[in-house]
């Protein structure tokens, strides 16, 4: 009895001494699932990073929506496997491993702040509207100004007052031609102040086109001209949409997107990027007893 007491202690202290060995191959699952959720997440930071680059340079409302709708579905991605792997480090993470993850966390709030307001800015596209207004209605404005103030040269060219309704024609003519000129700089440009002085430059053309217009309606003989009137008509056209073409410039909203894609985004996605690559060397690098697994060891 006391030899069979011995032997069923014995096997009961050798099933305690293997449960408490850890299992390689479960350890291996672990530290792949770690592995695998991290390098999701590296490619859902690339994915989102290209879906936002192409919300900002789509030319159409509709496109740059899809985009921005496509970079916010895999950021939302990102979001959830940093959960996921968060709560497998809780369950059997090392420190270090956390506190890389925590490193991520407070990028990717960052990224995410920053992608919130770079794609909000991307999806409205005023500047490509102001060219849009620039290069379409109000450059037809203009045509018809020009026309019409062509014909009403021509035909007072032998007139009493045929040069001065000349001169008076070309110069309005040439002013609204500097404003038009004006218009795409103005469009492109980011800086306020230099808005402000393309402004002050349209403002000058301005008072001479509606000066000039006015002396030639002074005239007796063009007090009822049809082709002077069209010209003015025309003018006015082309004061309105300007006037829209210069509030859309200054919300500059594709100058503002593109500059923060270009430095705020792509500094915090590198660094987004350097944090991932540095959890996942870590979690690679855990020993498991009996197993090489990781990085190949280098040759000597």
């Amino acid at each position: 009895m006391a030899a069979g007491a011995a032997l069923l202690l014995l096997l009961i202290l050798l099933t305690l001494h293997f449960r408490k060995q850890p299992n390689p191959a479960v350890q291996l699952a672990f530290k792949a699932e770690r592995v695998d959720l991290v390098g999701q997440m590296q490619l859902g930071l690339a994915s989102a990073s290209e879906a936002e680059k192409s919300a900002v340079l789509a030319i159409t409302d509709q496109d740059s929506q899809a985009f921005a709708d496509q970079a916010r579905a895999a950021t939302a991605s990102v979001e959830q496997e940093r959960r996921d792997l968060e709560q497998l480090l809780t369950q059997g993470g090392t420190q270090g491993e956390k506190a890389l993850l925590d490193e991520f966390s407070q990028l990717f709030t960052e990224f995410q702040r920053i992608d919130h307001e770079l794609l909000n800015l991307a999806v409205q596209n005023t500047n490509l509207k102001a060219y849009a207004l620039a290069f379409g209605p109000a450059a037809d404005a203009l045509n018809g100004m020009s026309t019409a103030l062509s014909r009403l040269a021509a035909a007072n060219a032998d007139s009493q007052d045929g040069k001065k309704v000349t001169r008076l024609a070309l110069g309005a003519e040439i002013a609204a031609l500097h404003i038009q000129t004006l218009l795409p700089p103005h469009i492109a440009e980011a800086s306020d102040t230099r808005m402000d002085e393309f402004e002050a430059l349209m403002a000058q053309d301005d008072e001479q086109v509606r000066s000039d217009l006015a002396s030639l309606g002074a005239l007796s003989t063009l007090s009822a001209d049809a082709d002077l009137a069209t010209a003015a008509s025309r003018y006015t056209q082309f004061r309105e949409i300007k006037s829209q073409i210069l509030t859309l410039s200054r919300e500059n909203t594709n100058v503002r997107s593109l500059a923060i894609s270009l430095n705020q985004k792509r500094k915090v996605m590198l660094s987004c990027q350097e944090a991932l690559r540095h959890l996942q060397e870590a979690i690679l690098e855990e020993p498991i007893e009996g197993l090489t697994y990781g990085r190949p060891a280098r040759p000597r």
